[in-house]
C-alpha cells in the first residue's frame, strides 16, 4: 500500500487542546443523499475494533495499529465510486478531523457490547451511538448488530433493544441498518449460521422490528442461494464483505452475482477491502466499487 500523507501531528493535537473541533467538524461537514442517480451504494466498514475483533486472516492484531487503518480508510474513501464509511465514534471522529468525511453517506454503529469471545456476546448492548447522537453529528443512519441465538437469553435483549433503536431513527428520519444473523455457541464460540435458510430466518425476524420498517435497510452476507435470501425482503439491502479467507478472484464472483439480484443496492465491506492480501487497497476497492456501479440486472 503506498504511502499516504496525513497530519496526524495536527489530529493529535485537536484532539488534546481542542475537543469542540469534532463538533465543529459536524456542522461544516458537506452532505450529500444516501443514494444518487444510480441507485447503489460502496460503503467501506470500520467498527470491528469496538468489539475486540483485530484480526486478518492470519494477522490476530492486523487492526490494532489506528494509524494504520486510518491511512487505509482514507486511502478507500478517497477512490471513485466509494460512498461513505460504517464506523464507531473514534473511528468516524479521526476521519472527520482528518476531512476525509466530506460528500461521505456516514453510518455509525451502534451496539458493540457482545465483545468477541466473551460470555456476554450475544447480550450485544448498544453501547455506542443512539440516535439521538447520530442526528446530533449530521450522520445518515445507524447500525445494529442482531445475532439471534435461541439458546441464549442475551437475544431477547438485543432484539429488545434493536427494536427501540429502529423506532428512535425512524422518528428523526434515519436509517436503522440492521445485520441480522442466526448464531449459536459451538465449543464456546459464536457461530453464525450462514445456511440460505437461517439467514432466511434471520431476515424476517430482523424485518419485523420496531413500530416501522419504514426506514429499515439490511446488511446481509452473501451466502448459497442468495436468490432465496433476496426474495425474503423488500427492504433495502447492503451486502456485508465476511471474513476475508477466500481467494479475491472467488470474492469479487460471489459479490458480482449477488449484486444482480432484486433489492441488492450495494456492498458495505471492511477487513476483505482495507487489509487485501497483496497490500493494494486503492485496487481492491476500485474492483469492488465497479462491481457495485454496474447497472442492477446487467450483471451475468
Amino acid at each position: 500500500m503506498p504511502d499516504l500523507e496525513l497530519d496526524f501531528d495536527r489530529l493529535r493535537e485537536l484532539r488534546a487542546h481542542h475537543p469542540e473541533a469534532i463538533a465543529e467538524a459536524c456542522v461544516n461537514r458537506r452532505r450529500r443523499r444516501v443514494l444518487d442517480e444510480s441507485g447503489r451504494l460502496m460503503m467501506v466498514a470500520a467498527d470491528h475494533p469496538a468489539r475486540g475483533m483485530l484480526s486478518v486472516r492470519d494477522q490476530p492484531t492486523a487492526m490494532a495499529d489506528r494509524y494504520d487503518l486510518l491511512t487505509r480508510l482514507v486511502t478507500a474513501l478517497s477512490r471513485p465510486g466509494v460512498d461513505g464509511v460504517l464506523g464507531t465514534a473514534d473511528i468516524l471522529e479521526d476521519l472527520l478531523l482528518l476531512g476525509a468525511l466530506e460528500d461521505k453517506v456516514v453510518i455509525a454503529s451502534m451496539n458493540r457490547g457482545g465483545l468477541q469471545g466473551s460470555v456476554f456476546e450475544l447480550d450485544d448492548r448498544f453501547t455506542a451511538y443512539d440516535a439521538e447522537s447520530i442526528d446530533r453529528s449530521g450522520f445518515d443512519g445507524g447500525k445494529t448488530l442482531t445475532r439471534i441465538d435461541l439458546d441464549d437469553p442475551g437475544t431477547v435483549r438485543t432484539l429488545e433493544a434493536t427494536a427501540r433503536a429502529v423506532d428512535a431513527l425512524a422518528t428523526l428520519g434515519l436509517i436503522a441498518m440492521i445485520e441480522p444473523f442466526v448464531s449459536r455457541r459451538v465449543d464456546g464460540k459464536v457461530r453464525n449460521d450462514l445456511s440460505a435458510t437461517a439467514v432466511v430466518r434471520s431476515v424476517g425476524i430482523a424485518s419485523g422490528l420496531g413500530a416501522t420498517s419504514a426506514y429499515t435497510w439490511l446488511k446481509l452476507p452473501v451466502v448459497p442461494d442468495m436468490d432465496r435470501v433476496m426474495a425474503a425482503t423488500t427492504l433495502p439491502t447492503l451486502l456485508l464483505g465476511g471474513d476475508p479467507d477466500e481467494a479475491p478472484e472467488e470474492t469479487y464472483s460471489t459479490w458480482e452475482k449477488a449484486l444482480a439480484l432484486p433489492g441488492v443496492r450495494g456492498l458495505i465491506v471492511g477487513r476483505t477491502l482495507l487489509y487485501p492480501p497483496d497490500g493494494d487497497v486503492a485496487g481492491a476497492v476500485d474492483i469492488a466499487a465497479g462491481l457495485v456501479r454496474v447497472p442492477a440486472g446487467s450483471q451475468p
